[in-house]
């Protein structure tokens, strides 16, 4: 569920910035306001978990995800940005409760040595939401055309009402129905039993966590990650605009085929954004296929040493859509995807190894750092807006640079830690 409706903030960009007629930078706002829920939310929803336990965190963060997907009702029929940007800002803040429960959770179910394959194993269920999101993204959100401000108001009154009640039932139908699942999932998760993990004084000890070197390196880690795999996502759709890339997908028989079968419509009806949304699924879906792929690797290959290849891996394909265009390009960032799978499970689990009893204070920091979808994405639109796309992907090459630097360094930050403490 919170990877569908974090990947959705993706398809629902390029709307907005249409429909609010934003520079690259005021759309990167968007992701600024759902991630930073992230920064703000995450040591203190350790400290709730710590009192309320972990069943009732969960509840308490579905429910809190549903007012926000219901304010999304009120903002389109309104059109209001800000009270788009607050809808994210509160359906994260729910999704901050259960992510930070859930991580140390998983990674405590086990021996600390096949940690990294756990995580990887039920990321990759999230990514099973990341992947279909596109699809709906591109059905729902974007196959048809948006009118300017000013073609708006050259409409008759009618014309212009129906238009309005048009573009704001477009947004509101997903979003009223994500509201009800969520409600319904949270339904199911009160009549689950779920062991009690959580010891009285685990709501503490942050200062002792961050003594930690790995935890201050993993969590610098976390942030460049979200960061880096968050912007890429949320400007594809205008990046392949950007080089006309659904002329090419149109007269290319296989491409307009696959494009055709994921909208459900003919290419001929329906905008260029929703023909380049399209392929956005393969962004997404890689991540699925490596999670899985990566928790068997992670119990067989030493996790940073996995983690070092899919970074130098991830640098090279950045490399090469910077330099190309056209396909190369446009498949090139894709398989970016694939390489980012196993990335945030196992920097997370390399950055509890050796926490021992901190590792609830411990996830409510890397938690924090997932303020990185917050931050970079309106960097690279910034960056955009003065440089153009490609350029501005150099700023993605220096964020998977660290994460080569740590997955390099983790082993001695390990020894260091266990030596100190």
């Amino acid at each position: 569920m919170w990877g569908f409706i974090t990947v959705l903030v993706d398809s629902l960009i390029p709307r907005l910035r249409e429909v609010f007629e934003l520079s690259f930078f005021q759309a990167g706002l968007v992701q600024f306001a759902f991630f930073m829920a992230y920064g703000l939310l995450s040591i203190p929803s350790g400290f709730i978990l710590s009192k309320i336990g972990y069943k009732k965190g969960i509840l308490l963060g579905l429910s809190i995800m549903g007012i926000g997907c219901l304010l999304f009702y009120p903002a389109a029929s309104f059109r209001m940005f800000p009270l788009f940007l607050l809808g994210y800002f509160i359906l994260a803040g729910g999704m901050t409760v259960l992510q930070v429960a859930a991580n140390p959770y998983v990674a405590v179910l086990g021996s600390e040595e096949t940690a990294s394959s756990r995580l990887n194993l039920s990321q990759a269920f999230n990514s099973l939401g990341t992947a279909i999101a596109p699809a709906i993204g591109a059905m729902f959100l974007l196959s048809d055309s948006i009118k300017s401000s000013e073609n708006i108001n050259n409409l008759l009154p009618a014309e212009k009402e129906a238009y309005l009640a048009g573009e704001a039932s477009a947004v509101q139908n997903p979003f009223l129905f994500l509201a009800v699942s969520i409600l319904l999932l949270a339904l199911i998760v009160s009549f689950i039993k779920l062991p009690n993990i959580l010891k009285k004084k685990e709501g503490f000890g942050y200062g002792n966590a961050l003594k930690h070197k790995v935890l201050k390196m993993g969590a610098i880690g976390i942030f460049v990650y979200v960061g880096a795999e968050v912007a890429i996502g949320s400007y594809l759709v205008n990046y392949f605009l950007d080089m006309n890339l659904a002329d090419t997908i149109k007269n290319t028989s296989w491409l307009a085929k696959f494009s055709e079968g994921i909208i459900q419509q003919d290419l001929a009806n329906v905008d260029n954004k929703a023909i380049v949304a399209a392929f956005v699924i393969f962004y997404w879906t890689g991540a699925m296929v490596g999670r899985f792929i990566g928790a068997y690797l992670t119990k067989i290959i030493e996790p940073a040493k996995v983690l070092a290849i899919f970074a130098t891996t991830a640098i090279s394909l950045l490399a090469i859509s910077m330099l190309t265009n056209g396909l190369v390009a446009m498949f090139s960032i894709l398989l970016v995807g694939l390489f980012n799978s196993i990335m945030f499970p196992t920097i997370f689990s390399l950055s509890l190894s050796g926490l021992g009893e901190f590792k609830p204070q411990a996830s409510g920091i890397l938690c924090t750092a997932i303020v990185g979808g917050a931050v970079i994405p309106p960097l690279y639109g910034f960056l955009t807006d003065q440089f153009d796309f490609k350029p501005a992907l150099f700023l993605m090459v220096v964020c998977y640079f660290y994460i080569f630097f740590f997955a390099r360094k983790s082993s001695s930050f390990i020894k260091q830690d266990s030596v100190l403490h």
